[in-house]
């Protein structure tokens, strides 16, 4: 055996000893001891070599892994609405490569086995081969209805369907040509062919606004109605609370307890008291929904709250993770009536520290429900005679110095501008303003952390299952990125091979804040993050800088609090906790709704802005660079508040390419540069509502 085949000898073990673990080249010749130059170039040819006959697989950061044997592997499929698609396979970094004509009937969001082709040199992906579809993702669809005489079938709305689906005749009656429908997906008739389906339900009209932004959160995978067994179970369920129950909870409906809401907000989740034990320590108590009373395994109430996830809270709506019977009623923390909560008790001083803490079945009483705006207005001094102003003005002490001590502690400072779309009474947007974050929200916010933090540290910790919310450390290819994009401003993110101390990520936030190019450069910090998820296994909350993290304070519109809450009662009570294995199954689904239920109102929101933003074509504004590409500059309006895309092919005045290093896009001939953070006027040149995408043309 000469040195090259022992050297692909020992690659190959290494590869097998590792399972799916990857590996750089220079950790590969570190490992197997390989010192000398010959060694390491022959090292580097053979994992081309084996990367070309597909035994092994490279992927993302220059890294190689092992592939099973025949290459047959199971992932997700996402396809581009382009036709091609990426599957992901766990424990692979890079996605698999497959072309549309190698999907065979698979569609977007499906399981599948892939085969994976030999990888030529000029491949940049590995590529594969759809062999079979292990689970379909999707039963249904949401599109328009288009009769064609002798056949009907339905456009789906999300463009990663990329087929049409045929409907059977026999279901199309009362549907009119273009209506918004969903439709069931049944099959396929052979490989390559369109899918086949039923029109399960009519939508509406989709000239109607409210049909609009309804079709859209469906076509997502969300579900707007419950099933007639889901709400005749929330009918059944007693408001009524016994002295029983009563007598074996904390009774706190001696306290003054109060609720702090957006101001069309019906369910209310938490509520705090504070009531002084001396001079300087006070009880504070966080008060959460006991949804776990009402709501029990087992049931079609916890069945539906489960497959649902999450409330969604589109621009126009909430879909509510639960039926109003009890999202907005027995459940909600409604002023002047006995509620069952779980609540937090602290033992607080001025500064926040914690000197005491409890978890405990509670019935309490509100005695106040104020909007964020009345809060602001008691803790500004407008309302010095309100019954809750010293109360509030306590918690705001604390308030602010707990979140200060976050902040100092590695907590990352993301204080990104939300807007809001107001809405006239026929669902039309007739404004786009700000959505104010104030000392009231913020107060809110800090209780509830501190609720999140102390229930996981202190029922997280031990051998009993639990349900964390992580937030792993970026990935550092990630950083080492966002490192180059940051110096292009004169900006410096100091990491240790892509390896970054959330204290620099908020030193970088607060160098750009008075700069042009702050919100660009929060947005791709933002972007760079890990996306926090659910897990039985704690690894902790990067940005929050926690070592424990959970959710716990929103029951009523999150699945994984409620998880959380029964976790804590089995502990309390000593029980038995379900199997990790279901536990974990349960929180990818719940995160897998979060996602879905994120883009439905992100979506939501940027349908209204581009309906907007029609009775505005023709005019100039001006705007701000906020990233560029090869396809063009994106723009976002400084009074409007809508974002939208100067395209490279309509900027005729010269042949502009992008310039990876400064990552702006340059013209050819003048030299004239657009790049993130520059002040721009733009001319409001198209929007269709149906790609929710804004045009603009630059003034010139």
């Amino acid at each position: 055996m000469d040195r090259r085949q022992t050297i692909q000898k020992e690659i190959m073990d290494l590869f097998r000893n590792h399972g799916k673990r990857s590996f750089r080249p220079k950790e590969i010749v570190k490992k197997l001891g390989y010192s000398d130059n010959t060694d390491y170039r022959l090292a580097r040819a053979v994992l081309e070599e084996l990367s070309q006959k597909g035994e092994i697989a490279a992927v993302k950061g220059n890294r190689f892994t092992f592939r099973p044997p025949a290459g047959r592997m199971e992932g997700r499929l996402s396809v581009h609405p382009s036709g091609y698609g990426f599957v992901a396979v766990e424990g692979f970094e890079q996605d698999f490569f497959v072309r549309s004509r190698r999907m065979n009937t698979a569609i977007d969001g499906d399981l599948v086995q892939i085969g994976l082709a030999a990888r030529r040199p000029q491949d940049k992906r590995q590529q594969a081969e759809v062999l079979s579809v292990l689970q379909r993702k999707r039963t249904s669809a949401v599109g328009t209805f288009k009769h064609a005489g002798s056949y009907a079938f339905i456009i789906p709305d999300d463009k990663r369907l990329t087929h049409d689906i045929y409907v059977d005749l026999d279901s199309i009656e009362g549907v009119n040509d273009g209506d918004k429908v969903k439709v069931s997906i049944e099959g396929f008739e052979h490989r390559g062919a369109a899918p086949i389906g039923k029109i399960l339900s009519i939508i509406g009209d989709p000239n109607d606004p409210s049909i609009q932004t309804l079709a859209l959160a469906m076509s997502l995978g969300v579900e707007a109605d419950f099933k007639e067994e889901v709400f005749q179970e929330a009918e059944a369920v007693s408001a009524q609370i016994s002295r029983k129950e009563i007598s074996r909870r904390l009774d706190v409906r001696n306290r003054t307890v109060f609720t702090i809401d957006p101001v069309d907000a019906k369910d209310f989740d938490d509520a705090l008291h504070i009531h002084p034990l001396s001079k300087d320590r006070f009880e504070v108590g966080v008060h959460i929904a006991d949804v776990s009373h009402y709501v029990v395994p087992q049931s079609e109430l916890d069945a539906s709250a489960l497959e649902r996830g999450t409330s969604v809270y589109l621009v126009d709506r909430v879909i509510p993770m639960l039926p109003e019977a009890l999202s907005n009623d027995i459940c909600s923390l409604k002023p002047d009536v006995d509620r069952l909560a779980f609540s937090c008790i602290f033992e607080l001083d001025r500064s926040g520290t914690v000197h005491g803490f409890k978890v405990a079945e509670t019935v309490i009483r509100s005695t106040h429900r104020l909007a964020y705006e009345d809060a602001q207005a008691i803790i500004e001094g407008g309302q010095g005679e309100h019954p809750l102003a010293e109360s509030l003005g306590i918690l705001q002490e604390m308030a602010v110095k707990l979140r200060a001590k976050r902040f100092k502690d590695g907590s990352i400072d993301f204080d990104l501008q939300e807007v809001r779309v107001v809405l006239d009474e026929k669902g039309h947007p007739i404004e786009i303003v700000p959505r104010l974050r104030q000392d009231s929200n913020r107060l809110i916010e800090e209780f509830m952390l501190l609720a999140n933090r102390n229930v996981a540290a202190a029922f997280g910790s031990g051998d009993q299952p639990f349900a964390f919310r992580i937030h792993e450390p970026p990935d550092a290819d990630r950083i080492m990125n966002l490192s180059r994009y940051v110096a292009a401003f004169g900006l410096e993110l100091p990491h240790d091979e892509g390896s970054v101390n959330p204290t620099d990520i908020n030193a970088l936030l607060r160098a750009v804040v008075d700069r042009p190019e702050a919100a660009v450069v929060e947005h791709a910090a933002l972007r760079a993050m890990s996306k926090a998820r659910y897990d039985v296994s704690n690894h902790g909350h990067y940005g929050l800088s926690a070592t424990h993290y959970t959710h716990f304070t929103s029951p009523i519109r999150r699945y994984p609090d409620l998880i959380v809450h029964r976790l804590i009662k089995d502990q309390m009570a000593s029980r038995k906790a379900p199997e990790s294995e279901d536990l974990a199954d349960m929180l990818q689904h719940c995160s897998e709704r979060e996602i879905v239920a994120t883009q439905a109102e992100r979506e939501s929101i940027k349908l209204k802005k581009v309906e907007f933003i029609q009775d505005h074509i023709g005019e100039e504004y001006s705007g701000v660079v906020a990233g560029v590409s090869k396809f063009g500059v994106y723009i976002e309006l400084d009074v409007l508040l809508v974002e939208g895309m100067v395209h490279v092919r309509d900027m005729s005045d010269d042949y502009y390419e992008y310039d990876e290093s400064s990552f702006s896009l340059v013209g050819s001939g003048s030299g004239k540069r657009y790049r993130p953070g520059d002040k721009v006027r733009v001319l409001v040149a198209g929007a269709s509502i149906e790609n929710r995408e804004i045009d603009f043309s630059f003034v010139r």
